[in-house]
C-alpha cells in the first residue's frame, strides 16, 4: 500500500498544497487503475501499451491526476519507483503535435514546447528514450542534447523543429547563448534528480535556464531528498506545488533504502577483493551487475582484470570518449556485456532493466552515495543484491553510513574469497574459482558493439588517450567532463564540471567550438632576439 503525504516543503516553506488536487490525488490510488483510466492522449496509451505498460506505478498514479491538471509538482520518491513516466506522460500530453487541430495556431511551430533538465548525459538519454517511446505514435520529436557530442547535429534537429528537449545544464545553456535553442515557448519544465543536481553544482545554472522560460510554464520538480536549497529553488520558481511523496507502508522518512534489496556487508582486504569479486560474479541467478569504484584508475583497472579472467565486462568513466561510454551502456543493455564497471558519477542517472547485484568495489563516500549506487537494483518492484566491500582504511567510513541509513551492520564480517560464508549468502557454487570456465564465457562481450561517431576529435576510437603531453597544471573542468588535466594529461585532478562530471578545460574551449577532443598544450611565444656580440648588435653577415 502506498501513503500519499502532500505537505509543505518545510516548516518554514509557504507551499500551499491544493486540496482539490489531494483528493484527486487519493481518488486514483484507491483502486488499481490503468494509464487508459486517465486523461490522456489515446496515441501515448497505445504506445506504452505496445511495449507492455498498462499499470502505473504508485509515484506515476499519484502524479498523473495532478500534473494532468496543470498544478506544479514536487515529487520525492526512492530512485527506481518509475517517476520518469510520472512526469513525461502529462509533458507530453501537454504538448502540441504536428497534425494536431492546434498546430497551426501555435505562435512558433518548431520550438520548444518542453524541457526535461537532467544531472548527467546517462539520465539524459535515459529520459529522452522513455519519452520518445510514449510519444511515438503523436510523431512527437525529442532531441538530446548534452556535451560529448558535436554541436552541428544538435543544432541543425533545433532548426528542423522539435517538441521536446531534454538535456543537461551546461550544453542547454550554451546553445541557448549562441541563439539556438529558444525557451521562450516552453509550457513544461521538468527538473529531474534536483538533489543529484546540487550535488553536481548545477543549481545556480538551473535558475538560469529557469528564467528563460515563460513564467506561465508548469514546473515539475522531482527529487529523492528534500535539502534546502532544493526547497529554496522550489519556493522561488513554482506556484503553491503539490508535494507528493511515495512511501510503501511502514516506511518512514529516514527510511531511504529499497526493501527489496538483499544487503550484504563484508570486511575485505585489497589484496583479496578482485578475487571475491571473480567469485560472487558465478553466484547463481546473477544477472545483469554493476560494480562501483570512487575512482577512474580502479574502474578501468577492474574491468581489465575482470576480461582477462574470462569475464564480460566493460567499464565506463571519465577518461573515456562519450562513445566509448554510450558503447559500454549499449553492450551491457544488450547483454553483450553483464558486468558495467563504473565510477560514481559516470553511473548517475543508469537506468536498466534486470540488474540483479550492485557490487560496492570502493566503500561508498557517504550514505547519499550508499543509496544511488544500490539503487541501481531493486527498480520497479524487481528484488536485487547488493555487496560492499570495506576495507580496514574505510572502517570508520562505514561507520557512519551505517548509523545514517541505521542498516544494523556496524561490525562488517571479515571475508576472503575462500570464507564459508561468501558461498552460503550469495549462493555461489563451491566449485566456483577466480576465473570463469570456458563453458560460461557465453556472451559476445565488448568488441561486438561497435562505436558511434559522435563527431569527437582528439580521440582514437571515441577513447580518450590514457595520458599524452604535459599539457600545463590541472584547472577547472570543462562544462560536460570528468576531471582532468589540461590539456592531455587526463588525470585524477581537475575542478567540478558542468554536466555531471570533471573534466579538463581543453574540454570546454572544444565544447563550445562543437568538439570535445583533448586540447592543445599552451604554445610558446615565437621571439625575434637579436644578436649580439660583446653586448652589441652584429650585422647579419658577422
Amino acid at each position: 500500500m502506498t501513503d500519499i503525504q502532500s505537505t509543505e516543503l518545510d516548516p518554514a516553506a509557504e507551499a500551499i498544497a491544493d486540496e482539490a488536487a489531494i483528493e484527486a490525488t487519493k481518488a486514483a490510488t484507491a483502486v488499481e487503475k490503468t494509464f487508459a483510466d486517465f486523461d490522456i492522449h489515446p496515441d501515448i496509451v497505445g504506445a506504452l501499451a505496445k511495449h507492455g505498460i498498462t499499470t502505473p506505478f504508485p509515484i506515476q498514479a499519484m502524479t498523473l491526476p495532478v500534473a494532468l491538471s496543470g498544478h506544479d509538482i514536487i515529487g520525492q520518491a526512492k530512485t527506481g519507483t518509475g517517476k520518469t513516466l510520472g512526469f513525461g506522460i502529462p509533458l507530453l500530453n501537454k504538448v502540441v503535435a504536428r497534425g494536431d487541430d492546434g498546430w497551426d495556431a501555435l505562435p512558433a511551430a518548431g520550438k520548444p514546447q518542453a524541457l526535461a533538465v537532467a544531472p548527467t548525459r546517462e539520465l539524459a538519454v535515459q529520459v529522452a528514450a522513455d519519452l520518445e517511446r510514449a510519444g511515438k505514435d503523436r510523431g512527437i520529436r525529442v532531441l538530446t542534447i548534452y556535451g560529448g557530442r558535436a554541436f552541428e547535429p544538435q543544432i541543425d534537429t533545433l532548426r528542423k523543429g522539435v517538441e521536446v528537449v531534454v538535456g543537461t545544464p551546461g550544453r542547454l545553456i550554451d546553445l541557448a547563448q549562441q541563439g539556438h535553442l529558444d525557451l521562450s515557448y516552453v509550457k513544461t519544465v521538468v527538473l529531474d534528480e534536483a538533489d543529484e543536481m546540487l550535488d553536481l553544482g548545477f543549481l545556480p545554472d538551473v535558475e538560469r535556464i529557469l528564467a528563460m522560460t515563460p513564467a506561465s510554464r508548469q514546473t515539475m520538480l522531482f527529487s529523492a531528498t528534500m535539502p534546502g536549497a532544493v526547497v529554496a529553488l522550489a519556493r522561488r520558481y513554482m506556484t503553491q506545488p503539490t508535494h507528493i511523496r511515495a512511501m510503501q507502508e511502514g516506511e518512514g522518512d529516514t527510511s531511504q533504502t529499497v526493501k527489496a534489496i538483499t544487503q550484504h556487508v563484508f570486511r575485505a582486504h585489497a589484496m583479496d577483493k578482485v578475487e571475491m569479486l571473480a567469485r560472487i560474479l558465478q553466484a547463481r541467478e546473477r544477472g545483469l551487475t554493476i560494480v562501483f569504484s570512487r575512482t577512474k584508475r580502479t574502474a578501468a583497472k577492474v574491468a581489465d582484470e575482470l576480461t582477462d579472467r574470462g569475464f564480460a565486462a566493460a567499464a565506463i568513466h571519465g577518461d573515456l570518449g562519450q562513445g566509448a561510454r554510450e558503447q559500454a551502456l549499449r553492450a551491457f543493455r544488450t547483454g553483450k556485456v553483464d558486468v558495467l564497471v563504473a565510477t560514481d558519477v559516470a553511473a548517475r542517472g543508469i537506468d536498466v532493466e534486470n540488474v540483479t547485484h550492485v557490487i560496492n568495489y570502493q566503500c561508498p563516500e557517504d550514505d547519499k552515495t550508499y543509496v544511488h549506487r544500490i539503487g541501481r537494483t531493486g527498480r520497479a518492484g524487481q528484488t536485487g543484491v547488493a555487496v560492499t566491500f570495506v576495507d580496514w582504511d574505510d572502517l570508520h567510513r562505514w561507520t557512519l553510513i551505517n548509523k545514517a541509513l541505521d542498516l544494523g551492520i556496524p561490525d562488517p564480517e571479515e571475508t576472503y574469497s575462500s570464507s564459508d560464508h561468501l558461498y552460503e549468502e550469495l549462493d555461489i557454487p563451491r566449485e566456483a574459482k577466480g576465473r570463469l570456465p570456458k563453458a560460461q564465457q557465453t556472451r559476445a562481450g565488448l568488441d561486438a558493439e561497435e562505436i558511434e561517431d559522435l563527431g569527437e576529435t582528439g580521440k582514437a576510437g571515441g577513447r580518450r588517450p590514457q595520458g599524452g603531453g604535459r599539457g600545463g597544471r590541472a584547472g577547472r573542468g570543462g562544462r560536460d567532463g570528468e576531471r582532468g588535466g589540461r590539456g592531455g594529461r587526463g588525470g585524477e585532478r581537475g575542478g567540478r564540471g558542468r554536466d555531471g562530471e570533471r573534466g579538463a578545460r581543453a574540454e570546454r574551449s572544444d565544447a563550445r567550438s562543437g568538439e570535445s577532443g583533448e586540447g592543445d598544450a599552451p604554445r610558446r611565444r615565437n621571439r625575434n632576439r637579436r644578436r649580439t656580440r660583446g653586448g652589441k648588435p652584429t650585422t647579419q653577415g658577422d
